[in-house]
């Protein structure tokens, strides 16, 4: 069966500020093949999406519904919902993550 991904605001603003950030501190090339590298893993969640595993912070809080795909060091953290595949977060793993889950998955 085939998952529709759907890539929420959040998310979309989170590839931003990566590419933002990264085209800074690197080079524009680098931060294209980057955010082109998640895009594709979010893409690649419409085949198989309950692969990722629940993120050790919502775990720990009893939160289960959520799953996250690691990425070189980045995290992408989703729910699936029927038929759908929605992205909630596309976030760099190297930060401490608990407060920012809860407060954006949470609220």
């Amino acid at each position: 069966m085939k998952y529709k991904v759907q890539i929420t605001e959040d998310a979309e603003d989170d590839l931003f500020d990566l590419y933002t950030y990264i085209a800074l501190n690197d080079s524009q090339g680098a931060a294209e093949k980057i955010i082109g590298q998640l895009e594709s893993a979010c893409e690649r969640l419409e085949a198989m999406p309950l692969r990722g595993r629940i993120p050790p912070e919502l775990r720990r809080i009893g939160v289960d519904q959520y799953r996250e795909l690691n990425f070189k060091a980045y995290r992408i953290v989703y729910h699936v919902e029927r038929n759908n595949v929605f992205v909630h977060c596309v976030l760099d793993g190297r930060r401490d993550l608990q407060e920012l889950l809860e407060q954006r998955l949470l609220r």
